[in-house]
């Protein structure tokens, strides 16, 4: 009887790529075309944020220019996709055109990403939203990511972890000493949540990361909360162009 259900539906709303709409075998997947145009992270990566390295990993540990020059307060990080073409779009729909079926097949790729990073009791928190953002916005996208990567692995996800205590600006076009100072002081642990992350490792999920400025202000909040190590894991990397 489902499978009689499920081929009802199929044929009523087919399986579509999430990049052009083109139908595709299976839900929530990408066409050929889409999936060779999206920029996935593989190979050597930057330990810290994930970014594309040249050469073979070896003994050292490996980190980028941008990374070497701002050490970051996280212990690792990862990315799943480069912050440009179909990625560029996909992270926009999910983040800004309702699309919040994305941060299921997302999630697979962020676990795929960062599965060096995980470990046993770690706790998932989003990179949280002020409130009159999620009131005018309706979701979190962040929040979502969290939620999808936490059912994907299996880990705990504590959505309210953390909160944005106020309303900063657009933080697009700031440079990384701007970003910084706008967020100073406005990412805190939520009062009632702040137990949970002492003594635990932290997974923070965020949909981009730019300069890492909002992902250091979370991992202070949480290293003085009293957790034991910050990890950062996002669904796209943003990388300059030399």
């Amino acid at each position: 009887m489902w499978s009689g259900i499920q081929t009802a539906v199929e044929l009523i709303y087919p399986p579509r790529c999430l990049g052009c709409g083109d139908l595709v075998i299976s839900d929530f997947g990408l066409c050929g075309e889409c999936w060779r145009e999206a920029p996935f992270i593989s190979g050597t990566v930057c330990e810290s944020c994930g970014t594309p390295l040249p050469g073979q990993p070896d003994s050292f540990r490996l980190e980028c220019d941008e990374c070497m020059k701002s050490p970051r307060p996280w212990a690792d990080g990862r990315s799943a996709l480069l912050y440009s073409g179909q990625a560029r779009k996909m992270v926009l729909a999910l983040k800004h055109g309702d699309r919040m079926e994305l941060a299921r097949p997302a999630a697979r790729w962020m676990a795929a990403a960062g599965k060096s990073l995980l470990s046993d009791n770690m706790l998932t928190a989003p990179v949280p939203l002020h409130w009159s953002r999620l009131l005018k916005r309706r979701y979190n996208q962040s929040a979502l990511l969290a939620r999808a990567f936490a059912r994907e692995t299996g880990l705990v996800c504590c959505p309210d972890l953390l909160v944005r205590t106020r309303r900063t600006p657009i933080l697009d076009g700031l440079t990384a000493a701007e970003r910084t100072e706008t967020l100073r002081s406005v990412i805190e642990a939520h009062p009632k949540r702040r137990h949970r992350m002492e003594g635990r490792d932290i997974l923070l999920v965020d949909d981009v990361m730019t300069s890492g400025a909002t992902l250091t202000a979370c991992t202070e909040t949480c290293l003085a909360g009293g957790a034991k190590q910050v990890f950062v894991l996002t669904l796209a990397r943003v990388v300059k162009n030399d």
